[in-house]
């Protein structure tokens, strides 16, 4: 899986990029990550990528030209032609029905916006899938995009331990209900104890168990998940 991460803050990656599973996965060669700094792209002298909007209004607009010329020379660096992705508080949910169909496309292009946004015709033109975090707004895309590449790449096969690791995770198809607790050792701590069924040894009771619990959890939690309507 590779993805090509489009951003005037390239930097805000560095440290991202070398810890825990997703550097395991690119060490493997499971996944690429390629960062792609706009302002090479920029217009002039000065590497010009904003301008104030037309009409009036605060802050500034991310200019079309820069955009479109750095994804045309980003697709042509690879085999695959890649799925385009802007980061933006307008898109698509992140939810995990989105990121098991982002992991189909083997390639991402992801647009991290700043200021107040693009330029519309980015859109017109691209014709991107638009992916939001949520209902509230970030000073950037990095940190959707960063939350993206976490999603995704743990669907991609291999980089998890275990496969079952994905498919019972919150939201995952497997179990649209919230994942069930959890234990670890020591069995005792401070008189909370580990539920007696998991030291039981018997499969059956304990997976009877853990769909209770986690439709119980579901239930307090999320009921909104067992009445999606």
């Amino acid at each position: 899986m590779r993805f090509d991460v489009i951003t005037l803050f390239p930097q805000i990656f560095s440290g991202y990029l070398t810890q825990s599973l997703l550097k395991l996965a690119i060490d493997r060669g499971l996944v690429e990550v390629h960062l792609h700094d706009l302002r090479e792209w920029g217009l002039g002298k000065h590497r010009q990528v904003d301008d104030r909007p037309f009409g009036g209004g605060p802050g500034m607009v991310i200019m079309v030209e820069p955009v479109i010329r750095c994804v045309e020379a980003v697709q042509a660096q690879g085999k695959k032609t890649g799925q385009v992705a802007m980061m933006t508080p307008q898109g698509r949910t992140l939810r995990q029905p989105v990121v098991e169909d982002l992991v189909q496309t083997e390639r991402l292009l992801l647009l991290c916006g700043r200021y107040e946004g693009f330029d519309d015709r980015v859109r017109e033109i691209l014709q991107p899938i638009e992916i939001s975090l949520g209902d509230f707004i970030l000073n950037g895309g990095e940190v959707a995009a960063m939350a993206t590449i976490d999603t995704v790449i743990r669907l991609v096969p291999g980089v998890l331990g275990h496969k079952e690791s994905s498919q019972q995770d919150s939201f995952s198809t497997e179990s649209r209900w919230l994942e069930y607790p959890q234990y670890t050792r020591p069995r005792d701590f401070e008189g909370r104890e580990v539920p007696p069924i998991l030291l039981s040894g018997d499969h059956p009771a304990i997976a009877k168990w853990r769909e209770e619990q986690s439709h119980q959890r579901t239930s307090e939690l999320r009921p909104d998940l067992l009445d999606p309507q």
